[in-house]
């Protein structure tokens, strides 16, 4: 059997600052927190678009809209393909309320990406796409 899993990734845009957010990932690694953006799972018979919104406002508190499609990716981990969806999302610099899953947030420049940012292949892909 096939084990398939669609991701949606909100790179969330104010102004002219994109919201990081750090969240733990493994405690088998030496920096078991990493900075990254938005991200979850579809829920069964939801769309992208309106998982990525919901998965926003759940992990910030932030209402967000969508401004376009950026760009895909994919890989295997284990038995199971993931897809992901990215999107650039526009919001306001409002009171943020993380959600537990979430360690720190901070609002950065384009240019501050690869200071934060350890995933090559994801600032591979964001090279590729206009975000101004």
């Amino acid at each position: 059997m096939n084990k398939y899993r669609i991701i949606v990734k909100g790179i969330v845009k104010s102004l002219d600052k994109y919201l990081i957010v750090e969240k733990w990932f493994d405690d088998r690694i030496q920096d078991p927190y990493q900075w990254g953006f938005i991200d979850g799972e579809i829920k069964f018979g939801e769309s992208p678009d309106r998982a990525v919104i919901r998965i926003i406002t759940e992990d910030t508190g932030l209402y967000a809209q969508i401004d376009r499609l950026l760009y895909t990716w994919s890989f295997m981990a284990g038995d199971t393909y993931t897809i992901g969806i990215s999107y650039l999302c526009l919001a306001g610099m409002d009171d943020i309320m993380l959600s537990e899953e979430l360690h720190n947030y901070k609002w950065i420049t384009k240019e501050e990406f690869d200071q934060y940012i350890e995933n090559q292949n994801m600032l591979d892909d964001i090279d590729s796409v206009e975000l101004e």
